[in-house]
């Protein structure tokens, strides 16, 4: 910057050392401002030392930076999912346990002539505590028919039993990192069992038999179930998909009393029935 001829030197010298002093000055606060804004924890801002050059009016130095702190940093934003809600909602997603199934059965034992082949439909819910051990709450319908015979000696022309329950089954994987794996389950809970007896009578509206229920029966009780299944674990996007198929075979034990059909007191105690089921689980 130039001054005029005309000013005397006196006046010169003060007009410099007045424009030095605002530029120490000037310089000075942007230091601090920059120290200020630095990270502590991952670098350390300083002046450079005297006699250094460098075109940056400050130094970073570069020996300050704390590669385990910012492993750490990476580490935790990693394992939140991005956030602290999101990752917690994945966990919980996770842990959800599930199953839905259907499939045959049939009976054994002394059941045989009381009761024939008929159908099921099995769904749960619940809880993985890890990647071995589940508990499931479990609702499950069965749908068998009455043999002929066992029918028509009290005079009737049809008949069936329907047991519904809701028990409380832990699962356990055996071989859970594989593609395919085995398990066992097993459990107990309630069961309600109604047996019921239909005659044709005659006649509808375009005069033809019709059925018509003549009596039924009905028990609350406890019961016990225990099997094995196998699963084939679905592949994913990863590869590391939580649904399964699966397809498993129970013992089913359920205590129901003697009940009395037409001809009287029948010997019908325990009924024992071997569900199969196939089905999706989670």
């Amino acid at each position: 910057m130039s001054l005029p001829r005309w000013m005397p030197p006196m006046r010169r010298v003060n007009f410099h050392w007045m424009a030095f002093h605002w530029m120490a000055l000037i310089f000075a606060v942007g230091i601090a401002s920059a120290q200020s804004f630095s990270s502590p924890s991952l670098f350390s801002s300083s002046l450079a030392p005297a006699g250094e050059a460098s075109s940056n009016p400050f130094h970073l130095d570069s020996s300050s930076f704390n590669p385990d702190a910012a492993a750490r940093a990476l580490s935790l934003a990693s394992a939140s999912g991005g956030g602290g809600k999101s990752g917690v909602r994945h966990h919980l997603f996770d842990s959800f346990a599930m199953d839905l199934g259907a499939g045959f059965n049939g009976p054994i034992g002394n059941d045989k002539p009381y009761i024939t082949w008929g159908g099921n439909l099995t769904a749960g819910a619940g809880v993985h505590f890890n990647k071995r051990f589940s508990l499931l709450a479990e609702y499950q319908f069965i749908d068998d028919k009455l043999p002929g015979a066992f029918v028509a000696a009290g005079g009737g022309t049809s008949g069936d039993a329907h047991i519904w329950s809701f028990t409380l089954d832990p699962v356990i994987d055996l071989f859970p990192k594989r593609t395919y794996s085995a398990y066992v389950t097993g459990g107990g809970g309630f069961y309600r069992k109604v047996t019921s007896f239909t005659v044709d009578v005659c006649c509808d509206f375009y005069g033809y038999e019709v059925p018509e229920l003549a009596n039924h029966f009905s028990s609350n009780q406890g019961g016990l179930n225990f099997g094995i299944g196998a699963t084939r674990r679905l592949g994913g996007v990863y590869g590391d998909g939580t649904m399964k198929l699966f397809g498993e075979v129970r013992y089913l034990d359920v205590k129901t009393p003697e009940f009395n059909a037409f001809t009287g007191p029948v010997p019908v105690g325990a009924t024992e029935l071997i569900p199969v089921t196939f089905g999706v689980r989670w």
